[in-house]
């Protein structure tokens, strides 16, 4: 009679304990950087009252925070590579909660400092580019998009419980006393970072391709035209969605709305995104990395248009949160999915952070000039046909990318 091996001689199934583990550590922190960050722009409006920020400033502050983040993914990046994501993340979380006390002081260099440029260089080491390199190195191929969307969808939940939350803690305290809040719960990355795994723990993988420095594969990045192209269009990503994460609160308080809808509309983007990243992980595997980008940036823009276009009501303004949330960090599978066919897992952390230094730069200008054409003329209205204009751009200009439907950039 035919028996089953013994319990430790069968082999380990794709999702290990390790990478079980290690995934929920990544969400949790994910979900809670992305959680806070995106819900700074509910402080606008308290700040402009009781501290004298204008929204031209608060702009700068947050296009500062986000140059922050960009130039500092790439070094994150490597330093995650070289040495791991535990010490990463744990200094990254010191800074988090060192910039937001500092914004809580009211002073504009403060805002500056603390909001924008510590912040910026925080969120660097505690979202994507540090976090998919570490759960992607511990999952099998057979499960690596998989892996990779739960944690770009279960990153968003954040928003959904952060979000109200800031804004009970300003309306019922102040808004002082929802930064601090923020500071302590941006602390507490630092304790989660301890169930990654020691440095240099690898999955049951090794085919990441050949270990070259991070000089050299920059160099064969730059030189690669589907990189260089995807690098470009990410551009439009940035540009969009750090517009509408900082201003679109404003925004809707112009059109008369209370700002509760503003808190509402950004937990609905964090709740929708965690069902559209799975989607977008789902579709990138039969329809290409390529085409889901450029559907992505497609669809985003369409919703941005007729959003525009329509009178901003408390329906209309949820109808549209739900539509971006469900395409907010989509593009976090098919942008992992093209490094890591293109160029392996060796050094994800370091090309993912040269692209999304170029949608970092995006969001400096969305965040910056969505202020300054506020400032100048009053409205949005610039603000809003600059997004459908770049958007539409970068949809046509993804389609120009090498197809990866024959396999030779699988989509994990």
């Amino acid at each position: 009679m035919q028996t089953s091996p013994p319990l430790a001689a069968r082999p380990a199934g794709p999702w290990t304990p390790a990478l079980v583990v290690t995934l929920v550590a990544a969400g949790t922190i994910l979900s809670t950087s992305m959680g806070v960050r995106q819900s700074l722009g509910l402080f606008l409006e308290p700040m402009a009252r009781g501290a004298g920020v204008s929204a031209a400033t608060f702009g700068f502050a947050m296009a500062i925070q986000n140059l922050a983040w960009g130039v500092g993914q790439p070094f994150m990046g490597a330093l995650c590579d070289r040495f791991g994501g535990r010490i990463v993340v744990v200094a990254a979380a010191v800074l988090y909660c060192a910039g937001l006390a500092l914004t809580a002081g009211g002073s504009h260099p403060g805002l500056y400092v603390g909001g924008g440029l510590l912040v910026g260089i925080a969120v660097a080491g505690t979202s994507h580019g540090v976090l998919v390199g570490i759960v992607s190195r511990l999952a099998a191929p057979a499960v690596r998009a998989t892996a990779v969307s739960i944690l770009a969808a279960v990153g968003s939940l954040g928003t959904f419980l952060v979000a109200p939350a800031a804004q009970a803690l300003i309306d019922g305290w102040s808004w002082q006393a929802a930064l601090v809040g923020l500071a302590l719960l941006a602390a507490a990355m630092a304790a989660v970072a301890a169930l990654f795994p020691r440095a240099g723990a690898r999955g049951p993988s090794p085919a990441d391709g050949p270990p070259v420095g991070a000089r050299r594969a920059i160099a064969d990045a730059l030189a690669n035209r589907t990189f260089v192209i995807t690098t470009l269009a990410f551009f439009a990503c940035g540009f969009q969605l750090i517009f509408i994460a900082t201003h679109l609160p404003n925004f809707i308080g112009l059109c008369g709305l209370p700002p509760s809808v503003g808190a509402q509309a950004i937990a609905l983007i964090g709740i929708c995104n965690a069902v559209g990243t799975l989607g977008a992980g789902w579709l990138c595997q039969r329809w290409g990395n390529r085409n889901v980008l450029a559907l992505i940036y497609l669809l985003r823009t369409t919703a941005i248009g007729v959003f525009f276009a329509l009178p901003a009501t408390i329906e209309s303004t949820l109808i549209f949160a739900a539509a971006m949330g469900l395409l907010w960090l989509s593009v976090v599978p098919p942008v992992s999915g093209l490094i890591n066919g293109l160029f392996g897992l060796a050094n994800f952390g370091t090309l993912f952070g040269v692209m999304f230094l170029s949608h970092q730069v995006g969001a400096f200008l969305g965040a910056w000039l969505g202020g300054l054409s506020y400032q100048w003329s009053g409205s949005y209205a610039t603000g809003w046909i600059s997004l459908i204009v770049v958007g539409t751009l970068a949809a046509l200009l993804q389609l120009t990318a090498d197809s990866d439907r024959d396999g030779r950039l699988p989509a994990g």
